[in-house]
C-alpha cells in the first residue's frame, strides 16, 4: 500500500524528497492541490474542505498513511482529518522547538504564511518552546507563488525574499525557520541574502522520521526491496505546472492531471 502526501501546492515535494531518502522501498502518491494555493489567504474552514477532497481522493487510491506536508494545513484542518479518517496522519509545524535549541544569542525568526502564524498551533508552538527566546514572525506574502511558478532565482522572488528577510535580521535573528513547506526550494537564495553565518531550519527531515515511526510500530514498512514508485497528481491550470514539478524533484517524471 502506498503512502500518500498531500499539499496546497508543490512545497511539500521538499517533505517528499525526504520520505523518499529515508523510505526508498514505499511507494507514494503525491497529490498538488495548486488550483487552489496558497492556502495562507483562505479561512479554516476553506481550507479543511480543500483537504477533505484531497484526502478522499488519496484514500480512494488505498494509502496506508498520510502526511499532510502544508504547514497552513496542517493547522487548519490536521485535527477534523484524524477524526475524519482512520489511518495516521502526519502533519507539519514550523520548527520552533529545534530553532530554540539552535539560537545562540536567543533571538529566532520564522517565515511562514499569514495562515500559518495567525492559528492556534502556532501561538501554542510559542507558548510551549518559545518562553526562553524572542520569536520575530514575518508572513510571506506571494512568495508560495513565485515557488510554484517554479521562480526560485528571478529578480522578483529574491526582492521579495530581501523584503522578509530583512526585519528578521534587523531584530539580530542568527536562526531562522523555514515555516513553509515551498520555502526549502529557495533556501539557496535566502542563505546568500542572510549570509551562512545564519542558521535556517526546515522540519522535512523530522516528519520523514515521524512517518517511519508510526509505520514500524504498526508493522507496516514495506518488505519489498523493489525501487519504489512515486505518482504526482496535480489541478493546477497551469501549461508548464508539470515543467515545475519536474524542475522541484530534480529529475523526469510523469505528472498526471486530475480535478477536485
Amino acid at each position: 500500500m502506498p503512502i500518500g502526501v498531500m499539499d496546497s501546492g508543490v512545497g511539500g515535494l521538499s517533505v517528499l524528497k525526504h520520505i523518499h531518502a529515508q523510505l526508498p522501498h514505499e511507494h507514494v502518491h503525491y497529490v498538488a492541490d495548486s488550483a487552489h494555493a496558497p492556502y495562507g489567504n483562505k479561512s479554516a474552514a476553506e481550507i479543511q474542505a480543500r483537504c477533505f477532497d484531497v484526502a478522499d481522493f488519496l484514500l480512494a487510491q488505498s494509502v496506508k498513511a498520510l502526511v499532510v506536508a502544508c504547514n497552513t494545513a496542517t493547522a487548519a484542518a490536521i485535527a477534523a482529518m484524524r477524526e475524519r479518517y482512520a489511518l495516521p496522519i502526519i502533519g507539519m509545524e514550523p520548527a520552533v522547538k529545534p530553532a530554540a535549541a539552535a539560537t545562540k544569542n536567543g533571538v529566532i525568526g520564522v517565515l511562514a504564511t499569514v495562515g500559518t502564524l495567525k492559528s492556534a498551533q502556532f501561538a501554542a508552538l510559542l507558548d510551549s518552546y518559545g518562553q526562553h527566546v524572542t520569536v520575530v514572525t514575518q508572513g510571506c506574502v506571494g512568495l508560495v507563488e513565485c515557488i510554484e511558478r517554479g521562480e526560485l532565482d528571478t529578480p522578483a522572488t529574491k526582492a521579495l525574499l530581501q523584503q522578509y528577510t530583512a526585519p528578521l535580521l534587523a531584530a539580530g535573528a542568527d536562526t531562522i525557520v523555514l515555516g513553509c513547506t515551498h520555502y526549502p526550494f529557495v533556501k539557496a537564495a535566502i542563505q546568500a541574502i542572510v549570509g551562512n553565518h545564519i542558521t535556517l531550519i526546515d522540519t522535512g527531515d523530522a516528519v520523514a522520521n515521524q512517518l517511519k515511526r508510526q509505520l514500524t510500530a504498526k508493522n507496516w514498512l514495506t518488505a519489498s526491496s523493489a525501487k519504489a514508485t512515486i505518482q504526482f497528481w496535480t489541478n493546477s491550470p497551469s501549461e508548464n505546472a508539470s515543467i515545475v514539478t519536474e524542475q522541484l524533484w530534480g529529475k523526469p517524471i510523469d505528472v498526471h492531471r486530475i480535478h477536485l
